[in-house]
């Protein structure tokens, strides 16, 4: 029979998935906060296990989701995760010499700093605007530029430069799998602010990434013990609710325009950051 407890948690599950996924962050910043305060006697290493397995749950389903969209640039997001992969195991391995304290401090600093960042970037949600509504009719140079077609049949060409990619890479991959977080709501403002994705390809991409870093962070964490009976109890619980809700996130994201995804995750990241806060204080 199960508890009441473990119907709770797949609805939190649920809940965070289709935001998490609406906005193309995977959850992870808003599961990890809630998973501290839940349970405040057990490690950081443990509940970034939990919050790690999880995840990978939620971008796999999202990424399924949005391929069948058309909505994941492929090469660009395989070879992203070419990066995140090592440093992600790098970041799982810290995270067992970190105390709690220490742990939930900096946690609470990364993402108040990353709501701060967009919230003052107007030229990004600008840029993120004018994506959504315009084509970019320069002439394709091989090597250097993509080329895509959003759903609403407008051609989009944008180029990043390979190296300064992979570096920003590898270092969101050892960041986000020592906090536990996935690395959703890194790594779409990465794609959009610093590489100009579109904002439609921005989200398909980084379920693809994340899913990679989680499962690379996962298995480090089931190497150096971190994972339990316990452990497995809460992911699949929470896996459950969040495999449903990222179909439904995945389902609106469509639906809501590219600025407005920012935006939200500007939103989301400063209240949990906050609430972090008054739990450090």
């Amino acid at each position: 029979m199960i508890s009441l407890s473990y119907l709770g948690l797949s609805a939190l599950g649920l809940a965070v998935a289709a935001y998490g996924t609406l906005i193309g962050a995977g959850g992870g910043f808003m599961l990890m906060p809630m998973l501290l305060l839940l349970y405040p006697h057990h490690s950081p290493s443990e509940l970034g296990a939990v919050s790690l397995g999880c995840i990978l749950l939620n971008t796999a389903s999202g990424a399924a989701a949005y391929g069948r969209m058309q909505q994941i640039d492929y090469k660009s997001a395989l070879l992203f995760s070419a990066a995140t992969v090592p440093a992600a195991i790098l970041g799982a391995m810290t995270t067992a010499y970190v105390s709690r304290q220490r742990f939930e401090g900096v946690f609470a600093l990364f993402i108040l700093c990353l709501a701060l960042f967009l919230i003052m970037s107007p030229k990004a949600l600008a840029r993120a605007t004018r994506k959504q509504n315009e084509a970019d009719s320069g002439p394709a140079r091989p090597g250097m530029m993509r080329r895509a077609k959003s759903v609403n049949g407008i051609i989009f060409e944008y180029e990043y430069n390979r190296t300064t990619a992979m570096a920003v890479f590898f270092a969101l991959g050892f960041l986000v799998s020592f906090l536990g977080i996935g690395g959703g709501s890194l790594v779409v403002p990465a794609l959009i602010c610093l590489l100009d994705f579109p904002v439609f390809l921005a989200g398909g991409a980084t379920q693809l990434i994340v899913a990679f870093v989680c499962l690379a962070g996962l298995i480090t964490h089931i190497g150096i013990g971190s994972i339990n009976s316990w452990g497995v109890n809460h992911i699949a619980a929470i896996g459950i609710g969040m495999l449903i809700g990222a179909q439904m996130g995945a389902f609106l994201s469509v639906r809501i325009k590219g600025v407005w995804i920012l935006r939200g995750l500007a939103a989301a990241l400063a209240a949990a950051g906050i609430r972090m806060v008054f739990a450090v204080l």
